[in-house]
C-alpha cells in the first residue's frame, strides 16, 4: 500500500493556504489561491501534483458536503420566493449561453479558426457554456456574507434549475447526434427524482424530529451522523438511478435538515471538515485536472474569446432573466456574475460530445482553459459586484455564530501573516 497520498494532500493543504493568504493581500476571495494552488501543482505548470482516483473522490465528496452545507443553511422562505426569479434566470441563463455559444463556433470557422466544424459541433459548443457550477459560487458567497441574501437565494434556485435544463438541453443534441438516448425517458426520470426527493423530505423530517425528541430524554446527539448518512443517500440516488448530479441530491438533503430545529448545529459540526479539508482540496483539484497541450497563435485567441463568450453570456442571460423579476441593476450583475462559473458539468459534457465524435479534440483545450477562467474569474467578479454593501446577516445559533466569529478570526489571522510574508 502507498502512502504518496499524505504527502499529496499535505501539499494541497499547505499551497491551498498560502495561496489564500497570497491572493487574500490583494483583496481576492480565497477560492482564487486554492485554484491556483492545483493549477501550478498539477500537470499545466510543475506537475508536482497528480489525478489519482483518492484525490478524485474526496473532491467529489467536497462538492457534496459544500452544496449540503449550503442547504443546511439556505432560508427556505427565501428560497421558495426567490423559485419564480430562479427559473426565469435559469432559463434566459441557458437559452443566450447556447445561442452565443453557437453562433461564436460558427463565426469561428468563418475565420478559419476552427475550419472542419459541423453545425452539430457549434451546437454541442452552445450546449457546454449552458453549464454552471454552482459550487465555487457558493464558497465565494459564504465567504462574503451574502449566501443567505435575496441574490444569493436566487442564484442558488437558478442553478439547481440551471442543472436540469442543461441536461435537457444536453440530451436534445445528443439525440440530433444520433445517441439514441430518449428525452421523453430523461425527463421522465427527472420527475421521478423530484417525487422521491419530496418522499424522502417527508420522511427525513419526521425521523429527524423523532430523533432530536429522543436526544432530549437519552442525551442522544447521533442527529449529524444520520443527516450525513441522509446526504450520501440522496446523493447517490439522485446520480445512481435518476441521472441527476449528486450535488442537487446532497443540496436536497440540506434542505430536510433545514427545515429542523437544529439545523445550525448540525450545520456547525460540518464547516470545519469542509474548512479544513473537503473545500481545499475540490477546488485544488480543480486545477490538477488541467492538461494543455501544445496550443497555436489563433487557437489561443480562439480560447480568450471563448472565455470571454462564456462570462458574458451568462451576465447577459442570467441578468436579462433578473430583471424581469424586478432586480435592480446591481443585483442584475450579482446574479449574472455569480452564474458564470463552470466546472465539472461543462467538463462533462464537452468529455459525452468528445465520445460521441461531434467535439474535435482540438476543441478541448480551448473548453478546459475557459471552465479554468470562469472558475478563477467568477469569484473576483463577485467580489467586485458586491463590494460597498453590507453583508447578510449571520447564523443565529450559539455554535455557528462561534464558527463565523473563530472563521473571522482566521481571516484577520492570515492577513497579518500576509503582511509578515509579502513586507
Amino acid at each position: 500500500m502507498s502512502y504518496h497520498y499524505l504527502l499529496d494532500l499535505a501539499l494541497i493543504l499547505l499551497s491551498t493556504k498560502l495561496l489564500g493568504i497570497a491572493t487574500g493581500k490583494f483583496q481576492m476571495p480565497r477560492v482564487v489561491g486554492a485554484l491556483l494552488a492545483g493549477l501550478i501543482l498539477g500537470p499545466a505548470v510543475l506537475n508536482i501534483l497528480t489525478e489519482t482516483a483518492f484525490l478524485s473522490q474526496l473532491s467529489e465528496l467536497g462538492v457534496i458536503v459544500i452544496l449540503f452545507t449550503a442547504g443546511m443553511g439556505t432560508d427556505l422562505r427565501e428560497l421558495r420566493s426567490a423559485g419564480k426569479a430562479g427559473f426565469l434566470v435559469a432559463l434566459c441563463g441557458v437559452l443566450v449561453p447556447m445561442l452565443m455559444g453557437t453562433g461564436f463556433g460558427w463565426m469561428a470557422g468563418k475565420l478559419g479558426w476552427l475550419p472542419d466544424n459541423t453545425l452539430l459541433e457549434n451546437i454541442f459548443l452552445g450546449t457546454v457554456l449552458t453549464a454552471t457550477s454552482v459550487s465555487i459560487t457558493v464558497e465565494t458567497l459564504k465567504e462574503l456574507g451574502r449566501l443567505d441574501t435575496h441574490v444569493g437565494s436566487t442564484i442558488l434556485a437558478a442553478a439547481l434549475i440551471d442543472d436540469v435544463l442543461g441536461l435537457v438541453a444536453l440530451t436534445v443534441v445528443a439525440s440530433m447526434a444520433g445517441d439514441g438516448s430518449g428525452l421523453l425517458l430523461v425527463l421522465l426520470k427527472i420527475t421521478l427524482f423530484f417525487v422521491f426527493a419530496i418522499a424522502a423530505a417527508c420522511g427525513g423530517i419526521w425521523l429527524f424530529r423523532r430523533m432530536i425528541a429522543l436526544a432530549h430524554q437519552k442525551n442522544l446527539r447521533r442527529y449529524p451522523v444520520f443527516a450525513f448518512v441522509l446526504c450520501l443517500l440522496l446523493a447517490y440516488c439522485a446520480e445512481e438511478f435518476f441521472g441527476v448530479a449528486d450535488i442537487i441530491g446532497a443540496f436536497a438533503a440540506g434542505l430536510v435538515v433545514a427545515c429542523t430545529p437544529k439545523a445550525d448545529y448540525i450545520r456547525s459540526k460540518f464547516e470545519p471538515l469542509s474548512y479544513l479539508l473537503l473545500t481545499p482540496v475540490f477546488f485544488a483539484g480543480i486545477g490538477i485536472k488541467v492538461e494543455l497541450p501544445q496550443l497555436n497563435g489563433s487557437l489561443i485567441t480562439f480560447s480568450l474569446l471563448l472565455l470571454a463568450v462564456a462570462i458574458l453570456s451568462k451576465v447577459v442571460g442570467c441578468g436579462l432573466g433578473a430583471r424581469l423579476c424586478g432586480f435592480d441593476g446591481a443585483e442584475c450583475l450579482q446574479v449574472g456574475a455569480g452564474m458564470a462559473c463552470r466546472g465539472e458539468v461543462a467538463l462533462i459534457v464537452a468529455n459525452r460530445g468528445l465520445s460521441m465524435g461531434v467535439l474535435s479534440q482540438a476543441m478541448m483545450a480551448p473548453i478546459v482553459i475557459t471552465v479554468v477562467g470562469c472558475a478563477v474569474l467568477t469569484p473576483v467578479l463577485l467580489k467586485l459586484c458586491f463590494s460597498g454593501q453590507a453583508k447578510g446577516a449571520a447564523a443565529s445559533s450559539t455554535l455557528a455564530d462561534r464558527y463565523h466569529k473563530a472563521e473571522q478570526l482566521e481571516l484577520m489571522s492570515d492577513e497579518m501573516l500576509g503582511k509578515k510574508l509579502f513586507h
